[in-house]
């Protein structure tokens, strides 16, 4: 005869109190292995935030990871660096060209993507394959040649090359970006759009790019992002220190002709570039997880 078990109360309590004792130390240990991980990787944001909020002599000297003389004075010095001239301009100058980028961009990319998602002619799809093939071309490779015609047209120290060619869809992953997302809209809006007698560019501007706003606005965050935090273009075509944008601006800091070296000013103005890439990042965030969440339909 088959026997039956009898179960201890107890003993199960006493297993299942084990078990969760070590769930809740196997968490607690992960938790702290993560936080040290994110201690390790924080820790020169961290030392640049107190190297900014400290006099300038106790930087690099042996006077702890805390500063003992808390201080403004490096943002007041950062900000007027350069005399006359201060960082107001340099932030309205980094502005203007990544507010004229996003315009471009938006605008340039969007047609060009409208056309070779829903458009039909001739070459259509050698065209975005000519397109596609642009992305793996360094910016090395493209810098000599369009500076040779940039100087020649006289376009170098202003603004232009660094917005014109937004206005002309050179950017062909916005492009791809918004291909994509076109192809996935429904074909039967544009169907009866046509039944109602829509042109192509109605079709475009009233049923396409309010659809595709997801696709908008995460091209609009990346190319803010991207001309914002642009060093190597705008060094090359700015030359004046007028015309120069904040990344630009913070080489002046450790350029023995702009005057000495200034760690606790390069520091302070570091930490107050970060705010517009944050603040635009952090404003259209919603509209990007809204657009992750619906798929861009309504």
């Amino acid at each position: 005869m088959a026997t039956v078990k009898s179960f201890d109360p107890q003993l199960l309590a006493e297993q299942r109190r084990r078990r969760f004792v070590a769930r809740q130390l196997k968490g607690l240990a992960l938790h702290g292995l993560l936080i040290a991980l994110l201690g390790i990787m924080l820790y020169p944001v961290i030392w640049m935030v107190f190297s900014a909020l400290r006099p300038e002599a106790e930087i690099f000297g042996d006077m702890g990871f805390i500063p003992t003389t808390w201080t403004l004075d490096n943002f007041i010095r950062g900000w007027q660096l350069y005399g006359d001239l201060t960082f107001t301009q340099f932030y309205i100058n980094s502005f203007i060209i990544a507010g004229l980028a996003i315009v471009g961009n938006l605008l340039a990319c969007s047609m060009a993507a409208y056309a070779f998602a829903r458009l039909e002619f001739r070459g259509k799809w050698w065209l975005f394959g000519v397109m596609l093939l642009t992305m793996m071309l360094p910016i090395h490779v493209q810098l000599i040649p369009q500076y040779i015609f940039f100087l020649n047209i006289g376009w170098v120290n202003t603004i232009l090359p660094l917005v014109v060619p937004k206005f002309l869809a050179t950017d062909a992953f916005f492009i791809f970006l918004m291909v994509q997302f076109m192809r996935s809209l429904p074909i039967e809006l544009e169907q009866a759009a046509v039944v109602d007698g829509a042109s192509y560019w109605q079709r475009y501007w009233r049923i396409i790019l309010p659809l595709s706003m997801p696709a908008l606005a995460t091209t609009a965050v990346f190319t803010f992002i991207n001309t914002y935090n642009d060093f190597f273009s705008q060094l090359i075509y700015l030359t004046d220190t007028s015309r120069m944008t904040v990344p630009v601006a913070l080489r002046l800091f450790l350029d023995p002709s702009g005057g000495a070296s200034s760690f606790g000013g390069l520091f302070a103005m570091v930490l107050v570039s970060i705010g517009p890439v944050l603040g635009f990042f952090l404003a259209s965030q919603r509209l990007l997880t809204k657009g992750i969440a619906t798929q861009g339909f309504k």
